[in-house]
């Protein structure tokens, strides 16, 4: 039931917003489902997993996990779950990861629409997939890490995001 006292523009950035910060665990979850998700177009071919997978990223871009089945299924059920354990990140790079895989989903999609047959978007996919693995199993995110090399470039002012820097030479020594 929809509380009465919510305005609409309250309602509105409840909806359409981006949690921050993340839960580690949750961000992982979805991975390892984006990947499971991404595995089985590649090899059942079935073109029609390719518009779920593209929803799934669109709606956690837009809204976090409100209007996204794997984001709720993370955050709702399986976080919980398993005792709402994980450490919290920042946001903002994970938004930016998931833009990511709206590029690469819908780009997979229309591949698929202007080829002839899937080749061309299972090598997208397959492309999605490994860094899917990667946060999935190792929890490295390689959109967050873009996002943070774009803050020192001054592409992404680093107002947006103070927490977020990581120096990825230091982690890497």
């Amino acid at each position: 039931m929809i509380n009465a006292n919510i305005t609409t523009p309250t309602l509105f950035k409840a909806v359409f917003s981006f949690p921050n910060p993340v839960n580690e665990i949750a961000a992982r979850l979805v991975a390892t489902m984006v990947l499971t998700l991404a595995l089985a177009t590649i090899i059942s071919g079935q073109w029609w997993l390719m518009p779920i997978l593209a929803y799934g990223f669109l709606a956690r871009v837009m809204t976090g996990p409100t209007l996204s089945p794997m984001g709720l299924l993370a955050t709702r059920v399986f976080v919980p779950w398993m005792g709402d354990r994980g450490r919290l990140v920042p946001g903002p790079p994970k938004r930016f990861a998931q833009s990511v895989g709206v590029v690469f989903s819908f780009t997979a999609l229309a591949l698929y629409f202007v080829t002839d047959g899937i080749t061309a978007s299972r090598i997208v996919l397959g492309v999605l997939s490994v860094f899917a693995a990667l946060e999935a199993g190792l929890g490295f995110c390689a959109g967050c890490m873009v996002f943070n090399y774009a803050m020192r470039w001054g592409l992404i002012p680093e107002s947006m995001c103070e927490e977020c820097r990581v120096d990825y030479e230091l982690l890497a020594a």
